[in-house]
């Protein structure tokens, strides 16, 4: 897989607790898924009109054939935020495209490049464009580098970030999150009409606080600045916690929202119908340094979810 990011090597592996508290305080700057006709009426066929004929003799438009959807594309693009990069599923503090879910070159993980492209393909005709702690705002213009590659598939997952701000006032506007997105496929499809879109929805952040919060390694991790609108005084249970941890689900829920009917709308995209934020992550699936970002683990059922969507008829 071509890593245009231009990161270097990763990191020497540390233990857990040498790196824990170090993970922590850079992970939270970095973070972050027709209706037919009824025949009748003014259209159907008239009396004593031969079938098939409207009125005035003329033969009914044809309807507009559905866009085939291509199950085998030959070339692959990745934009979205640090999960795409897979920041922190096999060194701290660090990307990992290598593990990617969309584009990474790991067998442990057969990421999604690795199983419509073959190993070979996936190193030659995948490119992962993503940008570790982006939001929705920086779409567009990877969107913009994705064209570059005329790729037949552009695999898409964004949002976590906008909901992950310091505060729940903070987070991105969903009518801002919209217009993001919106930009984006403009973008695309001004230069590449044809090419297939997949959108991951979200994830459940709410879900992984509930994954986390008997971990007494999680919650001194994420007290350093990981995803605080969610994961901030993790323990904290009372009427003001509960409904701050609820505004951020709803916002998600939003952006999924969105994610789904701007798609919808694109006859050559595919989102995803809530599968990211439906899968219920465990502690093996997500990273031992910041319990927040996939393992390789999380990274293999993000690829899985992908696939099984895209190959669906």
């Amino acid at each position: 897989m071509r890593d245009s990011s231009g990161a270097g090597r990763r990191p020497r592996r540390r233990t857990k607790a040498a790196t824990a508290v170090l993970a922590a305080t850079a992970a939270g700057a970095l973070l972050l898924g027709g209706c037919g006709d009824g025949g009748g009426g003014a259209d159907g066929p008239s009396a004593g009109t031969p079938s098939g004929t409207r009125a005035g003799g003329t033969a009914p438009a044809a309807p507009k054939p559905t866009p085939t959807w291509d199950r085998s594309p030959s070339s692959l693009v990745a934009v979205g935020d640090s999960i795409t990069r897979a920041f922190d599923a096999c060194a701290v503090l660090a990307d990992c495209p290598e593990s990617s879910w969309a584009t990474g070159t790991d067998p442990a993980v057969n990421s999604l490049a690795r199983r419509l492209l073959g190993a070979e393909g996936a190193a030659e005709r995948s490119w992962n464009l993503a940008v570790t702690g982006s939001r929705v705002a920086d779409l567009p213009r990877q969107m913009g580098r994705a064209v570059g590659h005329r790729p037949e598939l552009v695999t898409v997952m964004t949002g976590a970030n906008d909901a992950c701000r310091s505060t729940v006032s903070g987070m991105t506007p969903v009518a801002d999150f919209r217009a993001s997105f919106e930009k984006a496929l403009r973008t695309l499809r001004t230069d590449l009409p044809k090419t297939q879109v997949y959108v991951a929805s979200v994830p459940d952040l709410k879900r992984l606080w509930s994954q986390g919060r008997g971990s007494p390694s999680a919650k001194q991790v994420w007290a350093l600045g990981v995803c605080p609108s969610m994961l901030g005084d993790a323990d904290a249970t009372d009427e003001r916690a509960a409904a701050r941890r609820d505004a951020v689900r709803e916002r998600v829920i939003a952006y999924n929202g969105v994610l789904r009917e701007v798609c919808a709308k694109d006859a050559k995209c595919r989102y995803d119908g809530g599968a990211v934020f439906d899968y219920a992550f465990t502690g093996t699936q997500l990273s031992e340094w910041d319990w927040f970002h996939p393992s390789k683990d999380g990274q293999a059922r993000l690829a899985d979810l992908a696939h099984r969507r895209i190959i669906t008829d």
